[in-house]
């Protein structure tokens, strides 16, 4: 049995992926410069960083779509990410790209993400814009918290008690552009952001029907014609079209048709689903709840812990925002019930 070596792995990506994959041992680096491994490639130890990271085990209790349902098999934050994993890797692996670096994204595309999911993000951007004195009712019309450049943030600055993971360029840059309009600069990177869609749509559909919210006969028909009547058949649909309409464009899409049957798709869950319905009933308490906590922190700032306090001194509403942020659902119920909730008087 031979030792493969880092340099070993790094021959053998250019041996192995397209020319148009990223290779390890051409990353743009590290900001801190460190000693490299000797047995894995760099992508390798920033995928295995984020693995062990505080900040992916606690997705296991954030929501996805259904705030603390009560049953094992919804879907939560965590649960979401290793489905992309997969669905992002279905598709470099036979593109030649590069796996490591595309788990990698992947395992930190949502490290940003608050408890109770979308609505905990806009209850903090907008606690933050009252706490600077900015008009914006209910966070929606500028983003002063979003879960893309708070992943960044946990990944350079709070992982790891306050000093980062001190991760590759090309996979802060993936978890940075996972949505919105810039897209990132691999095609690695690209492909999660697509993979990340594609694993929503299917997998939130399969939620909604399990808890009888929706059925698939209430789905867009044009939409299941082309992608097909459940989600392991809209996965390998759309999986197969990004892989060969990316392999004759040199870039990372979906054809015209299986595009629009996906997003009509996730239009037809912004209205049924992700904006109203029986899922969504709850989320004003939710997003009452993180403004008080947020509130209160702000006035007892000595109480957030202190590796949320070294970086960004002078601003408090962010060291405020770092730590909710990095709550779980079921802690935030939790503090807020220990600090707002009156309790039957026991002797001390």
């Amino acid at each position: 049995m031979r030792e493969n070596t880092r340099q070993d792995l790094e021959r053998l990506e250019h041996e192995r992926l397209s020319s148009d994959a990223c290779f390890s041992d051409s990353s743009r680096g590290r900001e801190v410069l460190e000693d490299q491994d000797p047995l894995r490639t760099c992508f390798q130890c920033d995928r295995d960083r984020i693995l062990h990271s505080k900040s992916l085990r606690r997705l296991a209790h954030k929501t996805q779509v259904f705030l603390a349902p009560e049953g094992d098999h919804y879907r939560t934050r965590l649960m979401h990410t290793l489905e992309v994993s997969q669905v992002a890797r279905s598709i470099a692996r036979p593109l030649g790209l590069n796996e490591d670096l595309t788990e990698a994204i992947s395992l930190g595309h949502d490290l940003g993400h608050t408890p109770f999911g979308h609505v905990g993000e806009r209850a903090l951007s907008h606690a933050i814009a009252r706490h600077r004195g900015i008009a914006d009712d209910d966070g929606s019309q500028h983003r002063y918290f979003a879960h893309n450049e708070q992943g960044v943030r946990i990944v350079k600055l709070l992982e790891r008690g306050g000093r980062g993971l001190n991760l590759s360029r090309e996979v802060i840059d993936g978890i940075h552009h996972h949505t919105g309009s810039v897209r990132p600069a691999t095609l690695e990177g690209r492909v999660v952001s697509l993979a990340d869609r594609i694993a929503y749509v299917c997998h939130d559909i399969d939620d909604a029907e399990r808890a009888g919210l929706l059925s698939e006969g209430a789905l867009p028909s044009a939409a299941r014609h082309v992608l097909g009547e459940s989600s392991s058949e809209r996965i390998e649909t759309m999986v197969h079209d990004v892989v060969h309409m990316s392999s004759i464009s040199g870039d990372i899409r979906m054809s015209d048709p299986v595009w629009d049957a996906m997003m009509e798709m996730r239009s037809f869950l912004f209205v049924n689903l992700y904006s109203r319905g029986d899922a969504k009933w709850e989320e004003p308490k939710a997003y009452v709840m993180l403004g008080e906590l947020f509130d209160h922190f702000m006035v007892h700032l000595e109480d957030v812990p202190h590796e949320y306090r070294l970086h960004d001194e002078g601003s408090p509403e962010v060291q405020v925002a770092d730590f909710i942020s990095g709550m779980t659902d079921r802690y935030a119920i939790d503090l807020y019930e220990n600090l707002k909730v009156p309790r039957s008087w026991r002797k001390r």
